[in-house]
């Protein structure tokens, strides 16, 4: 039996009369051709440039091989490829097409390699507070600037001031299964987690916080919504701001921050007897219709309602009493919208329950971009790998917005992009004057690319 690999062709049998012949001499391969994409969209909205300016680089640069921009750029394009580890960038960093995307096709110091290993990019993600006292620490990161960046590209997406705004608040759960920084088991979900907060406007990411999960689904919601608020506001004074969220940020200090800021609200609200005898009514109805056709059936009541302790002022709760086969569903909302503009059921149906929405982004996130990879061993840590993800969110979203716009991928999820725009296999040829990369011919999805690339082109 062969123990050794060997340099020679290799037969895969005959088809039609012609032999098979498989080798590996097909020069640089990349299996993901498409991503040149992602470097329009980079152009297009600075986003690498921007995000690497809130780092702090202390490193010599007599001694830089590979600058913070390269780093940002090979780590957020990596995710939106749908590579999650570290460890994939030892294979990633010879990838030409990559190297493309980075504007660095060779090394500038003997024995290194064009693009960095996970060992660099480890020590990147693991920057600590402060760079006194770090031997091998020299890069430090701004929270606060990152921050900043998800609402500056979000007001960007705009050419003009939009008259209404509706931003969407959600918790989620990520799994933890070691000893990270912050751990704490959630009954809810279940297990250990970390419990981070997202803002949403539409298909806009706007805030991605990592929390630890003993605390309360509001908690740090109220600062989120002041930093952007105030920021947003400083470019449209007059927007309409409305807040759309689940029972867990029925709070009052945060309803009554948005009465006092002029800001509408519609949460959920979590039920009680009180909240049920409010609608006994309305429920014995439903259910004497139900009875009668088999089918579902819903009433509404518009009420004023005050928590016994909880809350400083009454409030308008709108109460939906449903009945299901086999079951009763009531459901209640608070809400400063009056009823005049917002009626009951339109209230409920068509504004409270578009938040729905809202969660495919969050499953886009984690899914398809691994935001809930929170591996490393501390909060900061994890909290970056968390706006990683959510940047190369945003630049999908931009590939969407900007570049597929009317086109049958302009709803497409980003795995969907990512699979059909992205992972094309192509061969590239570098000369002294030209990186040719050849795709496939047959490609089904080219017309959009070659579209996509053209509304992005800079100029």
């Amino acid at each position: 039996m062969p123990t050794q690999c060997s340099g020679e062709r290799s037969g895969a049998g005959r088809v039609e009369g012609r032999q098979v012949a498989v080798d590996f001499d097909g020069g640089q391969i990349s299996s993901d051709a498409g991503a040149l994409l992602l470097r329009d969209v980079d152009c297009t909205l600075r986003l690498t440039e921007r995000v690497a300016a809130c780092f702090q680089d202390g490193r010599d640069p007599d001694l830089i091989e590979h600058t913070v921009r390269t780093l940002v750029m090979q780590r957020i394009v990596a995710i939106a490829l749908g590579y999650e580890d570290l460890n994939d960038h030892d294979q990633l960093r010879r990838d030409p097409v990559l190297a493309t995307l980075a504007g660095k096709l060779t090394a500038r110091r003997k024995g290194c390699e064009p693009l960095a290993g996970k060992s660099t990019l480890n020590r990147l993600e693991h920057a600590p507070e402060t760079r006194e006292g770090s031997r091998y620490h020299k890069i430090s990161h701004d929270p606060a600037a990152f921050e900043a960046l998800f609402v500056d590209c979000f007001i960007e997406a705009h050419e003009t001031a939009p008259e209404e705004i509706i931003l969407d608040l959600d918790a989620t759960d990520d799994p933890l299964h070691g000893n990270q920084e912050g751990r704490f088991f959630h009954g809810y979900y279940g297990g250990y987690c970390y419990l981070p907060l997202y803002i949403f406007c539409g298909r806009h990411l706007l805030a991605a916080k990592l929390r630890r999960a003993n605390t309360d689904a509001s908690a740090g919601s109220l600062e989120e919504l002041e930093r952007i608020v105030t920021q947003v506001r400083a470019h449209w004074p007059a927007v309409r701001i409305v807040l759309r969220a689940d029972s867990g940020f029925a709070r009052d200090a945060l309803m009554s921050w948005c009465e006092a800021q002029r800001i509408k609200f519609i949460f959920g609200l979590a039920k009680n007897d009180r909240l049920k005898a409010e609608i006994a009514d309305e429920m014995a109805q439903a259910q004497a219709e139900h009875a009668q056709t088999g089918q579902p059936a819903r009433r509404f009541r518009d009420f004023r309602y005050r928590t016994l302790t909880s809350w400083s002022a009454e409030r308008r709760v709108v109460g939906k009493a449903e009945q299901l086969p086999g079951k009763a569903n009531p459901r209640f909302v608070v809400t400063n919208f009056d009823a005049e503009h917002w009626p009951a059921q339109a209230l409920y149906e068509q504004l409270y329950c578009a938040r729905g929405e809202m969660e495919n982004r969050i499953k886009e996130c984690q899914l398809h971009l691994f935001a809930d990879r929170t591996s490393t061993a501390t909060m900061r840590a994890n909290q970056l790998r968390l706006w990683f993800a959510s940047f190369a969110y945003v630049m999908l979203e931009a590939l969407r917005r900007i570049g597929l716009a009317g086109t049958e991928l302009a709803d497409a999820t980003c795995e969907s992009l990512r699979l059909r725009l992205l992972k094309i296999g192509a061969r590239v040829k570098i000369s002294v004057r030209r990186i040719h990369i050849s795709m496939a011919t047959s490609h089904p999805f080219q017309t959009a690319w070659r579209l996509a690339q053209a509304r992005l082109a800079p100029g």
